[in-house]
């Protein structure tokens, strides 16, 4: 296949795979030329019922998936990767845009080709600081990227567990990575990384050295060394934490898997131990990333989207479409869409008032959100109650004003069913649960009905985004429960200055305007943007 040029978003794909435990699974992955990201399902969660049979879908691999629709290729030739001197001895052998390279970072590790000793973190960080640099110089060696210049040569890193922090520790550590390599990474998607460590029963892995460098996820101590922190923000106790010198948090994705019931590492061991709102090994709480300003206060958080996926196994976060999906539209997608929740107002039942006489109440609102692409049979974002996604915000934590970021959803001209289908849309389904009203802290029973729903709608939203290089969108809307299933009203945007538009769809669940019932008011805010405004599609 002729070769194309280097140029965005199509850079070549740098993939990181995870932690592995025992020297056995140090050997078993050192034994796979493509260290799991050549895994595919059959196998699909439609629900989260216990005990429910799976669906049937294929999805057969991120490599597969890559090369077969967006023309990427593997590095191997002759039995050789590309770190190994024979490869260079190939004449033939010229690095290409469209590349999957595999960090082989655990080869050294390996009874079959290393010494059976696992590196340090920091050490796997330099090895990845040199892979990058090593593909910079063969790239542009190669006359067909055409790169003016070996600063002109960017890669993505994908990673997936442990492998996201080896990404971070070469972000970060400035002992780990290079100025010249780091400048490099365009973009960082990471499946499922314990970005603020690993919980068991409750508490943080110990620091002290335990079998298998189980301390490496130890957030107190291990994980501040080799990550480099500066100093924390006031009050902030997370390492989830990525300056923004080290690359902007707007240029970070981060794949959050929400199922623990099928993790079945350790007999099912580490999902009874890790426990609700997991993945069976790392919690929600702790898979997502904060950029950190210059200054010392915290950042943006980086984008997120949330999938019905173990850490691994048939129902894995890595072989799954969701996942795949939410990876290939943000390396190479047209349109990215936050959504936030502002909430002006969240009122308590005069009931409830009236039964605490003066007392303190409080309340846990659980707020879903679902995301899917227009003709698509699964979701970009999925956050329930049921499967411990939902974000959740107390009565006493909520202030008027409240602003909320639930996910983001990234949105792309490749993925649309009927290309004569104008504009790209998506339903945005909105959930907030009735709450479990405490009275002095004891639970209220009377008027409680389990799974209701204070607030639940859908919205239907197209975007048409501007071709010519303006700011001119056309945006369309419809609520479902209005009884329309198409998106045919327009909505006015705001301009936002050289950072896209801003979308507000006002939400009120007084309906009937009564001033003695439990609402919530306020506005589902969409920040719309041009993505990969600079990229070339053939």
């Amino acid at each position: 296949m002729e070769q194309q040029p280097m140029k965005a978003p199509f850079y070549p794909i740098i993939y990181v795979r995870g932690y592995a435990m025992s020297r056995g699974e140090i050997d078993e992955t050192t034994a796979d030329p493509f260290c799991g990201f050549n895994l595919g399902s059959t196998v699909m969660r439609a629900v989260a019922t216990a005990g429910a049979p799976p669906r049937k879908f294929v999805f057969e691999s991120p490599v597969i998936r890559l090369a077969s629709q967006f023309g990427y290729g593997d590095v191997y030739e002759d039995g050789y990767d590309v770190l190994d001197p024979n490869w260079l001895a190939q004449k033939n052998n010229k690095l290409a845009a469209r590349s999957i390279v595999i960090y082989r970072y655990y080869d050294p590790a390996s009874t079959l080709l290393g010494v059976g000793k696992t590196p340090s973190m920091e050490q796997f960080a330099q090895g990845l600081n040199e892979l990058i640099l090593h593909l910079r110089d063969l790239a542009f060696a190669n006359p067909a990227n055409e790169l003016a210049k070996k600063e002109d040569f960017r890669c993505h890193l994908v990673a997936h567990s442990m492998g996201g922090l080896v990404c971070r520790t070469f972000l970060q550590n400035p002992a780990c990575g290079s100025p010249e390599a780091r400048a490099a990474v365009d973009k960082f998607f990471t499946y499922a990384t314990p970005h603020n460590g690993i919980d068991v029963a409750g508490l943080n892995v110990p620091a002290f050295s335990l079998p298998f460098d189980i301390e490496n996820f130890n957030r107190d101590k291990r994980m501040r060394e080799y990550l480099r922190l500066p100093k924390l923000p006031k009050g902030y106790d997370k390492v989830d934490l990525l300056p923004e010198s080290a690359l902007p948090s707007s240029r970070v994705f981060c794949m959050v898997g929400t199922n623990r019931s099928d993790y079945e590492v350790a007999a099912g061991l580490s999902r009874t131990f890790v426990g609700h709102g997991s993945d069976g090994l790392v919690r929600i709480e702790n898979a997502t990333l904060h950029g950190l300003n210059a200054d010392g206060t915290l950042g943006e958080e980086c984008a997120k989207a949330f999938a019905y996926r173990a850490h691994s196994g048939f129902f894995g976060i890595v072989n799954s479409e969701e996942s795949f999906q939410n990876l290939v539209r943000f390396l190479f997608g047209n349109v990215r869409v936050d959504i936030w929740l502002d909430i002006d107002e969240l009122r308590l039942p005069k009931e409830v008032l009236d039964a605490a006489d003066g007392a303190p109440v409080n309340a846990l609102y659980q707020i879903e959100l679902l995301a899917s692409p227009r003709s698509k049979p699964w979701y970009l974002s999925r956050r329930t109650a049921e499967e411990d996604s939902a974000a959740c915000l107390t009565q006493a934590d909520w202030k008027p004003g409240t602003q909320l970021y639930l996910s983001s959803v990234f949105l792309a001209e490749f993925g649309k069913v009927d290309p004569e289908l104008p504009g790209l849309a998506y339903s945005l389904t909105l959930g907030v649960r009735v709450p479990d009203y405490e009275i002095d802290k004891r639970f209220w029973p009377n008027s409680h009905y389990e799974g209701s729903y204070l607030y639940r709608d859908t919205v239907i939203i197209q975007l048409e985004r501007p071709t010519d290089g303006s700011d001119q969108w056309t945006i369309r809307y419809a609520w479902q429960n209005t009884g329309m299933n198409t998106a045919t009203i327009p909505l006015q945007a705001k301009e936002l200055d050289g950072s896209g538009i801003q979308v507000l769809l006002p939400i009120d669940s007084d309906v009937h305007g009564n001033p003695d019932a439990a609402a919530i008011k306020g506005q589902v805010r969409l920040m719309v943007s041009t993505w990969n405004p600079e990229g070339t599609w053939p």
